[in-house]
């Protein structure tokens, strides 16, 4: 079992390339792995928000997941998504799944029929009981409609040693505090915000879970290395460098801005899978003069 230190530093929220008539793109994802773990990445994070998994097929998450698998050869940990609002469906999924070349799973909180805490506690009972792997939780508000509380959080990853992290999304500061603070030892806090990454490790967190470093991997990931290794001017000037591009990013949602990102590096086709769709054009220019002026 992958130890939780593994799992410090960058993760990258793998995009899925997806070619011009829709199929997904495997030479452009080999390509993309390949490209984030020379880079520096610290680990892989596959089948997640950005990688549009709630629109692919069994079949197509099976050849996603062994395209990665092979092409990572073991270099650094993989994290795989697995996350369902029924309880006994996910739990199913996880005890039939072949996890050979997976270290750890992300497991969001249930969406839209919005459980309380009683209920959230209990799903992640069963998830931890479940796995054979260690869990990192996945708490995003405004995506599933629920937020999964500090002290809920501390509760599970006191009662269960295979519930190691969280990837924390909902951009609450005294709920990011009160995990660091209460949280048991060698737990860990990662940030499921690009922008809000630098802060949070600031205050004790453990790194990220980034959408952006599938497009900035090496700058990325220096910035989150330089503050866990306490370099908090590089890392606080390499923040503001991302800023305005995180901000653009975002204001079409997610992947699309990403997407956009590694079309205009050449590396992947411009296609999301419906209801997303790209960016608009203003939005698509707007990126590309960042990341020139972020080169200069």
């Amino acid at each position: 079992m992958i130890a939780p230190e593994k799992l410090r530093g960058t993760g990258v929220a793998l995009i899925t390339p997806f070619t011009s008539d829709g199929q997904v793109d495997i030479k452009s994802l080999n390509k993309l792995v390949n490209d984030v773990i020379t880079n520096q990445v610290d680990f892989l994070v596959a089948l997640g928000t950005t990688a549009e998994a709630v629109t692919l097929s069994t079949e197509e998450k099976h050849l996603v997941m062994q395209t990665i698998i092979t092409a990572n050869n073991g270099r650094v940990p993989l994290v795989m998504g697995m996350g369902s609002n029924s309880t006994q469906q996910l739990v199913t999924a996880i005890k039939q799944h072949d996890f050979t070349g997976i270290d750890a799973l992300l497991s969001v909180t249930p969406f839209y029929n919005k459980p309380n805490q009683e209920g959230l506690y209990l799903h992640f009972c069963q998830v931890a009981e479940a796995s054979p792997l260690p869990v990192i939780l996945y708490n995003v508000p405004g995506r599933t409609g629920t937020n999964l509380e500090a002290d809920t959080t501390i509760q599970l990853a006191k009662n269960f040693k295979n519930i190691i992290a969280i990837k924390e999304a909902s951009g609450d500061f005294i709920q990011i505090m009160d995990l660091i603070k209460k949280r048991p030892e060698g737990f860990l806090v990662l940030s499921g915000d690009d922008a809000t990454t630098f802060p949070l490790v600031t205050l004790g967190g453990d790194g990220v879970i980034s959408v952006i470093a599938n497009a900035f991997p090496l700058e990325f990931s220096q910035m989150v290395h330089d503050v866990l290794n306490g370099n908090l001017m590089k890392s606080k000037a390499m923040h503001f460098r991302f800023t305005d591009i995180i901000k653009n990013l975002f204001i079409e949602g997610n992947p699309a801005g990403i997407k956009a990102l590694l079309n205009i590096k050449g590396m992947v086709d411009n296609t999301l899978r419906s209801p997303l769709v790209p960016v608009s054009p203003e939005t698509y220019l707007k990126l590309k003069e960042q990341m020139t002026v972020f080169y200069q």
